[in-house]
Parts: structure tokens; sequence; C-alpha cells
């Protein structure tokens, strides 16, 4: 730009700054605001409010930085995103504040994948956008290298990492279908019945009116949503075996973080607060082997004792005694 050329528009800006403080002053003036011996600065104090005098303040600045209003352009030797480039920005940051959101949201009770997982595919399908978006101009100055490689923090990879990393921690593809669109089936059944077994302790509840000092008699609950509550353990533990089978050769997989939450928010309820239990199908067996083995010594000892052969002490004399205790039965015969 030419120094003399923005020179005459600084002095023409002035120039027009001060007609405009002589016309509000003269106004001043016919209207008996205030009187002659005011200072400028009181004058505008007098006729406008605060809000105004930043308004005029923030226009003077303006005029003197060469007339345009608002903030000042970059200098034209900077890059700037080109239109294209700048919207799939802002799509990005639009939908990971959804996301963010929805996440924190759903952080206590769990529920983020049946919650959150249309908001993880936008953020996911804005961050392919970006990577295969070439700009118009020179592949070096793309968009995707502007807003994936430009700079050492790289925002938008670490934001996108972040995302990956959550979901996959929450393991939430576990809960969804391949495509990742919709619910799977099981997690749908598995949640109905989740609900079904809240909804039945629920009920039982209103009944009690206890009070907070006193021990509750949750006997109601625990027989009336007896059923409920093993049917949704014996859903919980198919699901887990059935994972197992399909990722034998991952060790420590889980559930998805719904499930697993649900199902555990489920077990305390009713293990701690309602003090309930499920007998094991299994106990009688166990309880009749283990005292068949505790009994097994003492059978095997009573029978040892009763079968076995008891040999009687026998007194073997020897043959000289027994010839002299002969010899002497023979003179008491002759006597």
């Amino acid at each position: 730009m030419d120094p003399d050329r923005t020179v005459a528009r600084q002095r023409s800006s002035l120039l027009l700054l001060r007609l405009l403080l002589v016309a509000l002053l003269w106004s001043g003036l016919a209207l008996g605001t205030f009187s002659l011996g005011s200072s400028p600065h009181q004058v505008l104090h007098d006729l406008l409010s605060e809000q105004q005098l930043l308004e005029v303040e923030d226009l003077s600045l303006a005029l003197l930085q060469g007339g345009r209003l608002g903030p000042l352009s970059l200098p034209p030797d900077l890059p700037d995103l080109d239109p294209d480039c700048r919207e799939l920005l802002l799509d990005f940051a639009h939908s990971t504040s959804e996301l963010t959101g929805c996440l924190v949201r759903s952080a206590r009770p769990v529920r983020l994948c049946q919650t959150c997982y249309t908001l993880f595919q936008q953020v996911a399908n804005k961050m392919d956008n970006i990577s295969r978006a070439v700009g118009n101009s020179s592949e070096s100055h793309s968009c995707a290298r502007s807003l994936l490689m430009a700079d050492r923090m790289q925002i938008v990879v670490i934001l996108s990492e972040f995302f990956n990393s959550t979901w996959q921690k929450a393991n939430c593809a576990n809960c969804l279908t391949n495509k990742s669109e919709e619910l799977s089936n099981g997690t749908v059944h598995f949640l109905n019945l989740f609900n079904h077994t809240l909804t039945c302790f629920e009920n039982n509840l209103q009944g009690s009116t206890h009070s907070v000092l006193q021990l509750r008699n949750y006997s109601e609950v625990c027989k009336n949503c007896h059923e409920k509550y093993k049917a949704l353990s014996s859903l919980y533990s198919e699901m887990q075996k059935m994972n197992e089978l399909e990722n034998k050769a991952e060790s420590g997989t889980h559930l998805c973080i719904d499930v697993e939450d649900a199902m555990n928010i489920t077990r305390k309820l009713w293990s701690r607060t309602f003090n309930c239990s499920v007998l094991c199908s299994d106990t009688v067996p166990v309880i009749a082997v283990s005292v068949f083995i505790l009994f097994l010594p003492v059978v095997f000892y009573l029978s040892s004792f009763l079968h076995s052969e008891q040999k009687k002490r026998k007194l073997i004399l020897p043959k000289r005694l027994k010839s002299s205790t002969s010899f002497a039965n023979i003179q008491e015969n002759s006597n």
C-alpha cells in the first residue's frame, strides 16, 4: 500500500472525527446540557452513555488504523485456509463439541455407548473428510496438511485420537452391529431386561415406608424380583461366554461398558442394598460331595477294624521245659 495514500486517509479520518466532536459540542450547547467551560471528555460523558463511549473509541481506533471497521485483516504473506477447508474445520469442531457433551452427560450411570454412538460416527466421518480433503492450491498447502500437520500441537489429530481411545477402552463396538450403525439385538435385549428388573425393584419398594434409621425389610423385593434378577444374571453370563468364544486370540476382553456397569449396579442393589441371595442350582450336589469326602476316613477305619482278623496270642513252651515237666509227673506217679 502507498504510504502517502495511507497518511492522507488517516488525516481525513482525524478531520472527520473532529467534525463529529464539534457537532456533538454544538448540539450540547444548543440544548443547554453543559456549559462552555466543560472539558471535551466531560462533554462526551454528558452526551453519551458508557456503551456509546466505547463504541466511539472503537470507531476512532478503526479510523486511525486505515478506515477499516472490525479487526485488522491478516497480512497477505500469511497462509490462510480456503473456505471449503475452514468449513470442514468448523464441522469437526461442532461434532466434537456435541460428542464431548454427550460423553460427559452419560458418564454416570454409564450410558455412553448406547447414547453417543451416532455422534461418534459423525466425528469419525468429519475426520475422514479432513484427511481426504485437498485444497484448490498446490499439494503442499492442501487442507489435510494445514489442519493435521502444520504445527507441533496438531490439535485436530489429538482430539481424534482421544475419542478413538475412549471408544476402544469402553469397548463400545461390542454393543453395536458390525457396521456400528445401531445397537445389537443382544444389547437391546439385555438393556430391556435390565430396565424391567429396576422397575421391579422400584415397584416393590413403594410399600416400604420405614424410617431411615430403621433397618428396612426387603423381603418383598427378594421374593418378587427373584426371577427377573436370575434371568438378567444368566443372560449376562451367556454374553460373557459368547464374547470369550469370539475373542479367543485377545486376552482380557470385556463386554461394552454400558452392559458391565448395568450388571454391576444390579448386583450391588441385590446383594448389598437389599441383602438378597440366590441359591445356586449346584449347591445340593456340592454339599453332598463335601460330606461324603469328610466321612471317607471314618468309613475306612471302621471297615478296617471290622474286617481285620484278630490274632490271638499263643504261649509256646520250650521243649526242655516240657520234658522236665513230664519227668516230674512220672516220679510223682511212681511214689
